[in-house]
């Protein structure tokens, strides 16, 4: 299916049409991986188009090029002024974000401290990434035979091009299988994510969730669930936990800026709780998707609208 790509897209501070943004087949990326990116929903919204929490994306990005020792000639405030134009720019409803920043055209080599940094940021429609009756209905999932990385050998906490090639052994095996998604287990055999989702176990009314020692992404929307289950009263661990802790749960759901927030219905053909969204991820899902939908009081300022100037920091 081809995407569906707004027109123009943003390159080194200026705007260009969507069929030059190529890259050269020698430049350092396409044989090492030095990528950084990010994922970021622009939303439609009653009050116009909403970026959900664009603040935090663009400094992940930050620290994630900082952890890869990539400066930036762009400060956090221009990082986030350049995608809010963008939107603007394309008359964009609604959109995924796509900023890429990765080691361009220079040197062949393993060393890429010589290579240029380029700076792309693209947008697109994209509807539910786990299919449409994901949020509804919940998928199914298995436990996938790849682990994540171990502490030590690629940083986890760094949203890495070179990361999703581990999560791409784990959403092939998955899908071959007959699985919507897959579910990583980290280096000590404990519940660490899926191929491109946080996850949450609900037991006993208790929020469970592995902490980022895991080898666990910092997301974005799994910061926005502790914050909204504490709100509603809910107790939230962050603890490691086992796998069979999740065949005896009553809910599980993963979490992530294109899953939103995706009810689990089984895993490896065993049933979670009724084999259906429980009551408490119905409700965190309705409560998060109201307030990124600008539906409800935006009370933690979590909506950057594309009408109006970016805060200054």
């Amino acid at each position: 299916m081809p995407i569906d790509y707004y027109e123009k897209v943003w390159h080194n501070g200026e705007f260009i049409p969507w069929k030059e943004a190529t890259v050269h087949v020698a430049s350092h990326v396409i044989s090492y991986g030095t990528c950084l990116f990010e994922g970021i929903r622009c939303y439609q919204t009653p009050q116009g188009p909403a970026i959900f929490r664009l603040k935090e994306h663009a400094e992940r990005l930050v620290n994630s090029c900082k952890i890869y020792r990539m400066e930036l000639d762009y400060s956090l405030d221009q990082i986030q002024q350049a995608m809010v134009e963008l939107i603007r720019i394309n008359q964009a409803q609604h959109a995924y974000i796509r900023p890429v920043v990765f080691r361009g055209y220079g040197e062949i080599g393993v060393n890429p401290l010589k290579n240029p940094i380029e700076f792309f940021i693209l947008t697109w429609r994209w509807g539910k990434y786990l299919g449409d009756e994901a949020l509804k209905n919940g998928i199914d999932v298995c436990t996938s035979s790849w682990n994540r990385m171990a502490p030590n050998t690629l940083p986890a906490m760094a949203k890495a091009a070179a990361n999703y090639m581990n999560s791409q052994l784990i959403k092939m095996e998955a899908a071959i299988n007959g699985y919507v998604e897959g579910l990583a287990l980290d280096y000590s055999g404990n519940v660490s994510e899926g191929s491109g989702e946080n996850i949450f176990v609900i037991h006993h009314e208790k929020i469970y969730t592995p902490p980022l020692s895991c080898s666990v992404l910092p997301g974005i929307t799994r910061d926005s669930v502790l914050t909204l289950a504490e709100e509603e009263g809910y107790t939230v661990v962050e603890q490691p936990i086992a796998r069979e802790a999740l065949y005896i749960a009553d809910e599980v759901f993963f979490t992530g800026t294109a899953a939103e927030i995706t009810p689990i219905r089984s895993l490896d053909r065993i049933p979670i709780g009724k084999g259906q969204p429980g009551p408490i991820t119905r409700r965190l899902q309705e409560r998060f998707l109201a307030v990124a939908q600008g539906r409800v009081e935006d009370k933690y300022g979590w909506l950057t609208y594309c009408h109006q100037p970016v805060p200054a920091k």
